[in-house]
């Protein structure tokens, strides 16, 4: 079957496992659903989008099977009674990286003041509507410098990933989870988020309270928290939980 963009595919049977993820997590889950469908056997099919939508997506009753998310995401769909509360999984760990455009100047971001002063001298920053760009707003805000940047700021659109705007010049300094700029071409990675300012998203899985094979979501689930997934895991720039 031909995949479409966004979504995960291997061949549809009438008992695919159906999911949605943030955009965080879409290249590993391509990896970790292909092994899965190969050697369990399962057909299953997750859809990638910005985090915020489908977490607004699933808090408004559209059925899934599995949900991957950011750990707070999901832990606010199990409260709202969207996902099923013992089933949630911790999957991987992940850091937010800084970016500029291949061929330019590596700013220095060794420190916190180094990381500051890098911002305060970019012509536009760029980052997601996601963890990282919540982490990065409240940064922006106790450093004092929110509204000296406000005009320079690009809010990348949910799915859009901050790399492609590094990439064509929108952006000149960018701001994402490592998982996401870790592939984009025309980009260079600069670091992590220094230590004094790094923050580590932990990205969950749990069940909807929709699914009807919850057995079947349930054993992805924990493939995706295996041992066995630890490799694909840090060859897409997340460690295993």
């Amino acid at each position: 079957m031909k995949s479409l963009p966004g979504i995960l595919h291997d061949p549809v049977t009438s008992h695919t496992v159906s999911g949605i993820s943030s955009m965080a997590t879409r290249n590993l889950l391509v990896d970790l659903v292909d092994c899965y469908a190969r050697d369990a056997g399962q057909a299953v099919a997750i859809e990638a989008t910005g985090g915020v939508e489908a977490a607004r997506r699933v808090l408004e009753g559209e059925a899934f099977d599995v949900v991957v998310l950011a750990a707070d995401a999901i832990a606010r769909l199990i409260e709202a009674g969207r996902l099923v509360a013992d089933s949630r999984v911790d999957i991987a760990r992940s850091q937010v990286a800084v970016a500029v455009a291949s061929g330019t100047a590596r700013p220095d971001i060794a420190n916190e003041a180094a990381l500051r002063r890098a911002v305060l001298s970019a012509g536009s920053v760029g980052y997601s509507t996601g963890p990282s760009g919540t982490h990065l707003s409240n940064l922006f805000e106790r450093w004092g410098i929110a509204d000296a940047i406000a005009s320079r700021i690009v809010l990348a659109a949910p799915g859009v990933p901050v790399g492609s705007l590094i990439a064509s010049g929108e952006v000149e300094l960018g701001f994402q989870q490592y998982s996401e700029l870790l592939h984009v071409p025309g980009i260079e990675i600069v670091g992590m988020l220094p230590g004094d300012v790094d923050v580590v998203t932990v990205f969950s899985a749990a069940i909807c309270t929709a699914c009807v094979q919850r057995e079947a979501a349930r054993a992805l689930i924990g493939y995706l928290a295996s041992a066995e997934a630890a490799g694909v895991k840090r060859a897409h720039g997340m460690e295993p939980v």
